[in-house]
Parts: structure tokens; sequence; C-alpha cells
């Protein structure tokens, strides 16, 4: 199969690999707010003091002081919508994907209050699923395949135009292939000027570059396979070597059989976890080089040893769990407007 390299000139990533967290102290998921009625799937945390989420019916929400007070907006004319991504910049501009047919992309300049739209697509079989940014112009967003082949536009202005990948270009899917937009977090950055994301549903796999590797994670029914992918060294060139990707079941969530698998050579071999998470998670993110934090419907888990065993930390479900960009503050989302935010505890 031959995937298209996505060059995005130079581009400037985010290092998080010089973050610390203490490593024998295990978190606590602490609930800062909840009972919007929304399903967050979306989470975007800029920093220690402003993250953003969004979700169902519409809806999005922003805090400025490290999650002690949420603004929630209703999007005008999407009341019915479901935002599954968003990436914001700072306390006032933000894009927000609506995933299903007709697609859109929306883009807010002044905190929320009033949203653009700044991409429409109306062909038949849209769902976008999920987006990346590698800086404040570059961004990617995937979408599910269309007549066999997966969907990719792509931003160099922050989100204010986007331009599809021409058709010949896109990677195939095969048969019953597709991606979740469980969290927004199955496409990354991969370097400095390219992505990797991953696949589920009937076959299951990540795309890398030109490569395509097939993953040892449970799939082959619609309702199986990875959900999403970390990378820890993606600000480096050439980077991608340590990646590791979660998923499952989710209409088995206390499933924990072939749910979890890293790889520290760029995807040629996957590594099972000796204890994996407990059950179908949609979301993992890295922490710091050994530290991964992943959720789903049925808790959290924590490891402190690069992904070789985890320890379940909350019986909390979430979908969504995110790394400050510029920080280290930890946010997660779920159902029912929920926002959580990890504190530690020597507990």
């Amino acid at each position: 199969m031959k995937f298209i390299s996505i060059p995005f000139f130079s581009l400037n990533i985010l290092c998080v690999c010089n973050r610390t967290y203490a490593q024998k102290a295990l978190p606590i998921a602490e609930v800062v707010t909840a009972g919007t009625p929304t399903s967050l799937r979306g989470l975007s945390v800029v920093n220690d003091n402003v993250a953003w989420v969004s979700g169902s019916n519409g809806t999005a929400g922003k805090t400025t002081n490290g999650g002690k007070n949420w603004k929630w907006f209703t999007v005008k004319g999407f009341e019915k919508r479901d935002f599954r991504d968003i990436e914001a910049f700072d306390a006032t501009t933000a894009v927000i994907v609506a995933v299903a047919e007709p697609a859109y992309i929306l883009k807010t300049n002044d905190g929320g209050e009033t949203w653009k739209v700044v991409y429409e697509n109306k062909t038949k079989g849209m769902f976008l699923d999920a987006m990346e940014f590698w800086n404040e112009q570059a961004g990617i967003v995937v979408g599910d395949p269309i007549n066999g082949k997966f969907f990719i536009t792509r931003s160099f202005d922050g989100g204010s135009t986007w331009q599809d990948i021409p058709f010949d270009n896109r990677p195939r899917a095969d048969s019953g292939e597709a991606c979740f937009a469980a969290s927004g977090t199955n496409v990354r950055a991969l370097d400095r000027d390219e992505a990797v994301f991953v696949s589920g549903g009937k076959r299951s796999r990540v795309f890398i570059r030109n490569k395509t590797f097939e993953l040892p994670i449970i799939q082959g029914t619609e309702t199986e396979g990875a959900n999403s992918i970390s990378v820890y060294d993606h600000d480096k060139r050439n980077g991608g070597k340590k990646m590791i990707v979660v998923g499952g079941d989710f209409n088995a969530d206390t499933l924990d059989k072939k749910n979890c698998f890293f790889t520290d050579d760029a995807g040629k071999t996957w590594i099972a976890p000796k204890i994996p998470p407990h059950g179908y998670r949609s979301c993992v993110e890295y922490l710091s080089k050994k530290i991964i934090l992943t959720c789903g419907l049925n808790g959290i888990d924590y490891s402190i040893d690069g992904g070789k065993t985890f320890t379940w930390i909350s019986k909390e479900g979430f979908h969504v769990c995110r790394i400050a960009k510029y920080g280290t503050s930890i946010f997660l989302a779920g159902n029912n407007g929920k926002v959580g935010r990890l504190v530690w505890s020597d507990r």
C-alpha cells in the first residue's frame, strides 16, 4: 500500500519530553465540573489555566483558571451537532469539528461567543474523526473512508481555511476499516512535518509515513480496534520510534484482551503490556518517556514503566485525556459534561 507523506515544511513541535512526574506517587482524578447535558470527546489543554472541551448538542466549553470555573457555549445553528474534537490556541481562539454528514469545521476568534464555518463538505458518507495541529498554523483532519480511501484535509493558516488531499493520494482503506471518533486522538504529529493515524473495525492498522503496519490489537468487528495513538518523541526529525496504541471493544468495556500495544522501533514490532489497561480505552497520552495515562468507559489506567504495566487508578469513566501544550496540567472529559483533572497524592 502506498500512503502519501504529509509534508508541512519546517514546523515547530511543542516538546513534552522534559516534563517530569513523581514515578512512585499515583495521581487522583478530581472531577472539577459535571452536569452539562453533553458527551464531551474533544479536549484541548493550552496551558495550566486555559482548556477547552467540545461535545454533543452543539456544545463547547472553556476554563481560564485551571478548571475552577467553566463557561459553556451552544453554537448557534449547530444545536444538534456533535463536536468530536477541538483544537485551542489560547483563551480566544479555537477550532471545532462537527463529525457527520454534512461535515463542518468551525473557528472562533472571540473566546467562543461566535463561531464561523471555515469548512463544509456535503459528500455522502462524510464523517470527520480527529484533528491535530503541529503548531498554531499547520493542522490536519482525518475522516472515515470515502469510496475506499481515508479522507484527509489540511490547514496552513490556523484552521481558517482547509485544503483536501487529492483523492488519488489518500491512503486506501480495507473493507470494514474506518477510524473511531472516540477522543480526537487517532491522528497525531509524528515529527516536524508528518502525521500518523490508526484505524479500527474489521481491520486495525497504523499508517506511518509511506508504510502501514498491522496492529495486533483486537479487531474483526465494527466495535473493535484501535481508538487512540500517542507519540512520545514526535518533536524530533524522523521521530515516532516510541508510540502506544489503545482500544478494545467499546461494546465490552471491561474486556482487557489485546487492548493495548506499544512500539520502540517506529511500528516494526508491537509489544503487549504484562499488565494491560483494565478494559476498553478510548484515549492514551504520554506524560513523559515512562509515564502514560489512558482512559475509557470504566476508568483510568496509569503506567510508570513505559507501558509495560498499568495500574487502575480510578473507575471514573472518561472519553479523553490530554496534557497541556505549555505546562504540566492534565485534564480529562467524558459524559454528562464531566471534566476531571489529575492531582497527585502520596497515598
